[in-house]
C-alpha cells in the first residue's frame, strides 16, 4: 500500500469512528466471502462492515480520541462494524450471526465513547 492510499485510509477510518455513533470490533478469521456479504446485509441499513489494517486503525483511533481499550483489541484479523444510527439493529445482527458462524468473533466495541465489551454488545 503506498503511502498516499495510507493516509487516505487513516482519514476515512478517523472519520467513520468521529461520525458513527457505535463501533463493533470482530474478527473474521475463517469465513467466506459469501458469509461476509450475508453479515453486511443482516447489520442493516444504518451500519457499514468493513476489513481494517490494525496499524492504520490504531492511529485512526488515536486521531479521533477512541478509548485505549478499543486499540488494545486490534490484533489479528480484523473488521469493524461502523453503526450511524439504530445500534440495536446492528448489535443484534452481529449477534443473531456470530449464533450461527462461530467463527465471527465479536472482541468488542464502543458506545459513544465508552468501551463495551463482548458481553455488553450481545
Amino acid at each position: 500500500m503506498a503511502r498516499a492510499e495510507k493516509v487516505a485510509a487513516v482519514a476515512e477510518l478517523t472519520q467513520a469512528f468521529q461520525t458513527s455513533t457505535g463501533a463493533v470490533l470482530t474478527e473474521y478469521r475463517g469465513l467466506s466471502v459469501a458469509q461476509l456479504k450475508e453479515l453486511r446485509q443482516s447489520l442493516g441499513a444504518n451500519a457499514t462492515f468493513s476489513v481494517v489494517k490494525n496499524t492504520l486503525t490504531k492511529i485512526a483511533a488515536n486521531e479521533a480520541g477512541v478509548t485505549v481499550e478499543l486499540t488494545e483489541l486490534l490484533s489479528g484479523p480484523s473488521a469493524i462494524a461502523f453503526v450511524s444510527g439504530d445500534v440495536v439493529e446492528a448489535a443484534k445482527g452481529l449477534r443473531d450471526f456470530a449464533k450461527a458462524n462461530p467463527l465471527l468473533v465479536i472482541k468488542g466495541g464502543m458506545l459513544d465513547g465508552k468501551a463495551l465489551s463482548p458481553a455488553e454488545i450481545v
